[in-house]
């Protein structure tokens, strides 16, 4: 694994992690009522996971384009921190639309 492969799996762990974070501090926001900070916090996690995807477009591409994209458990890890954060990030729009309906009735 060189130093530019890092450049590029590095960022993917760090923002996926960010996004997992973001949509967390939301729930936690809305479940207070205070769903100005929620929406803040699923902007910032969705910035996040935008930020992440340019790296793991670069790959994609330099794997379309016949480079070879080593596999390794850095970029395992990188993918699994990704995957997470979308997931969360979904859940976490359901659940603060969920608590609005709760705290509006």
């Amino acid at each position: 694994m060189d130093d530019a492969q890092m450049e590029v799996i590095m960022p993917l762990i760090m923002f996926g992690g960010e996004a997992k974070s973001s949509a967390i501090e939301a729930i936690n926001a809305a479940k207070t009522g205070d769903f100005e900070k929620a929406d803040e916090r699923i902007k910032a996690a969705n910035e996040a996971i935008v930020n992440a995807h340019h790296g793991q477009t670069e790959l994609l591409t330099k794997a379309a384009n016949g480079e070879e994209v080593p596999l390794s458990i850095y970029m395992v890890h990188a993918q699994d921190h990704l995957m997470t954060g979308i997931a969360f990030v979904d859940l976490a729009k359901e659940i603060i639309e969920l608590y609005r309906v709760i705290k509006t009735n």
